[in-house]
């Protein structure tokens, strides 16, 4: 699809050529997440609905993985061990829409995501969030709705023993490094007693899209940083244990882009 829409394009303005394949691609992907979404919903008809770890990390991990090769984006994972069985909260930064598929794609063991609501209008991706167990979070605005979410989640993997995904980074800043972070992650952990596992995407910025559909090929690099436990945190701890974090974030980026010098 990839060399079929460069083809096609070939001699028309570089700006030009990148809207056309953009276009090209999101018309493909909104056609693959279709098809992943009615096999899934045949799949979890099949098994009645008690099958999620299939559905997350067989379908929608295979389809994350297919919409990545078919936008020439590959990803490389930097770990010295599995992800954890255990109930774990993951979190990473927030660095662009790549983010969901590479983090649906690296199939994290019995796992649960959050996601904003607003994804719920292409109805490919509510079927799939509806048949995997997402967690759909309100505006930032309606806190009212947003700590109902929360409450919800809690109980659920409470009950459920389930590791869960969000990122904490509600918005990036303008120059690009780690914005401010939310609450509700470090809430979930020091409730659950969970321990947090970050995750760092580093995706360069030639080939990130923003919030938009328009990436182009290249290398996404994923690192797994040290685990922290959880099990002392207080809730009037929050804020400190928030910011704490995001400073270990605000580190190994640094780190990073002094290596790239």
């Amino acid at each position: 699809m990839n060399s079929l829409i460069e083809t096609e394009s070939r001699g028309l303005p570089a700006d030009r050529r990148r809207s056309m394949r953009t276009a090209g691609l999101g018309a493909a992907t909104l056609l693959l997440l279709s098809v992943a979404a009615l096999a899934m919903l045949v799949t979890a008809v099949i098994t009645l609905f008690r099958r999620r770890r299939l559905y997350c990390e067989a379908i929608a991990a295979s389809t994350a993985r297919a919409i990545l090769r078919m936008w020439g984006v590959r990803f490389r994972v930097h770990q010295t061990e599995p992800f954890p069985e255990s109930q774990t909260i993951y979190i990473s930064n927030h660095t662009s829409t790549l983010d969901v598929f590479i983090l649906i794609a690296l199939m994290l063991p019995n796992t649960r995501f959050f996601m904003w609501g607003g994804t719920r209008k292409w109805v490919p991706m509510a079927v799939m969030g509806h048949l995997t167990g997402t967690f759909y979070t309100p505006s930032q605005t309606n806190r009212a709705n947003r700590v109902k979410c929360f409450q919800r989640a809690e109980r659920v993997l409470r009950r459920t023993g389930e590791s869960v995904y969000l990122s904490p980074e509600g918005r990036r800043v303008t120059d690009g490094t780690i914005g401010p972070f939310n609450k509700g992650a470090f809430h979930l952990a020091t409730n659950l007693k969970a321990p947090i596992v970050p995750l760092y995407i580093d995706t360069p910025q030639e080939i990130n899209p923003g919030l938009g559909f328009s990436a182009l090929p290249g290398i996404i690099n994923v690192y797994r940083r040290p685990s922290i436990p959880t099990c002392e945190w207080k809730l009037d701890e929050l804020e400190m244990n928030k910011n704490r974090v995001r400073q270990l974030y605000v580190q190994f980026e640094r780190e990073l882009r002094e290596k790239k010098q």
